[in-house]
């Protein structure tokens, strides 16, 4: 079999694991565990190649544990059936499984009593926010761990440790080379390895040369360069530019997004942009993003670009308001400092002196629905930048104002 260079190069000990230093780093979590020679049910996500199931192997590996790997997806209820039975038979298995978001019923059903005994330890590795995409039923009974995204030297470190193992004979490269295939990466080890390797194969004496990179990969290098124009300078100038409503700007940071045709952060920014910056001066942009999305999802590149652009020249002109976020970041502030209560008798759960505002003329009637000490706290601070948030705040107003009359 033609085993890949990324993964001859896994490591079998999580001391050699490259990044993820607060997971494996000695004293912490993950290398506290292996030391102590226990494991629990857990979950790694993070972006691909960044280490979650060379994490997952290296942790089984040095304990020597028996072990299975499954996908959710390709793996079917077959499959499971069997690893249960490897698991009754070992007393106890450990199942390594790839995209764990998308565990169906069915096999959560089968996986769950065995998780929940302890047959079975589960180590799920997703791309996707498991507190949105994995059901709470798996979520609960796991651990979560993060991945954070690997640096150009974390990079530079894994293509160095390639070049001097016996990998790749007579290797040749030198450290513009490096920095090259480092930025193309983008954070992703497996691709760094991947891009290494083709290059090493696609020449005559083995010598790796920024040309030969050039020739295998055509994207701009600029884009991931964290000592030039960085990855995060280029998104945070894309918010930053719609949010100030410079169209121009906004248009500008798209097209670099667009030609390194990362839809994805395009996508998120986007929608956080509706909710954050724009907000309640214009509801109706957070429905439109998604509805770009969409578009794009059945488009494709190069069409994708022009709902894109309809709907960033859009967001850009649109009014802004941020005072949503500054009135559930109150919020968050008063719990986080304790400053919270217990909830009133009357609108407790099968309360007998609850009044039901639909009862009452305009829908509203005076009771108190805070804690007894912020019941005078107000959160919300509503802006005058377009006609809909102005209405709000006249409600609000008008509301408050009812409040305080005995």
């Amino acid at each position: 079999m033609n085993e890949p260079l990324a993964i001859k190069m896994r490591p079998h000990k999580i001391k050699d694991v490259i990044g993820q230093q607060h997971l494996l780093k000695n004293g912490n979590v993950l290398a506290n565990l292996v030391k102590n020679k226990k494991i629990f049910s857990m979950i790694l996500y993070g972006k691909p190649g960044i280490g979650k199931t060379t994490i997952a192997l290296a942790i089984v590996e040095e304990l020597g544990l028996k072990y299975r790997l499954l996908n959710a997806t390709i793996n079917n209820k077959k499959d499971f059936d069997i690893v249960v039975e490897e698991a009754k038979m070992y007393n106890g298995l450990v199942i390594i499984m790839d995209e764990i978001h998308r565990l169906n019923k069915d096999k959560q059903d089968l996986l769950l009593p065995y998780l929940e005994s302890g047959l079975i330890t589960l180590i799920g590795m997703t791309t996707a926010n498991p507190y949105h995409k994995i059901n709470p039923a798996i979520r609960s009974r796991c651990q979560i761990f993060e991945l954070k995204e690997l640096t150009d030297d974390d990079i530079i470190l894994g293509l160095k440790r390639a070049v001097k193992s016996s990998l790749l004979p007579n290797i040749k490269i030198d450290a513009k080379a490096l920095k090259m295939v480092a930025t193309l990466a983008g954070g992703d080890l497996r691709y760094a390895y991947n891009l290494l390797e083709m290059a090493y194969y696609s020449t005559n004496d083995y010598h790796i040369t920024k040309d030969i990179i050039k020739n295998i990969n055509t994207k701009p290098v600029f884009f991931h360069d964290k000592n030039e124009d960085g990855y995060y300078d280029v998104i945070s100038a894309f918010q930053k530019s719609i949010r100030g409503s410079d169209v121009d700007a906004a248009l500008y940071y798209l097209g670099r997004l667009i030609e390194v045709e990362d839809l994805d952060i395009i996508y998120r920014r986007m929608t956080v942009i509706a909710y954050e910056d724009i907000g309640l001066a214009n509801p109706s942009m957070g429905p439109k993003v998604d509805a770009c999305i969409n578009a794009c999802e059945r488009l494709g590149l190069p069409e994708a670009r022009i709902p894109l652009a309809v709907m960033v020249i859009d967001l850009a002109l649109s009014p802004k308001s941020n005072s949503a976020i500054t009135a559930i970041d109150e919020v968050l502030t008063d719990i986080e400092k304790g400053n919270t209560g217990n909830v009133p008798n009357h609108i407790k759960t099968n309360a007998i002196d609850y009044k039901y505002p639909h009862n009452y003329p305009h829908a509203f009637v005076k009771q108190q629905y805070l804690p007894d000490n912020i019941k005078k706290r107000k959160y919300f601070k509503p802006k005058r930048s377009s006609q809909y948030e102005i209405n709000l705040k006249n409600t609000y107003d008008k509301l408050n104002e009812l409040k305080e009359k005995e």
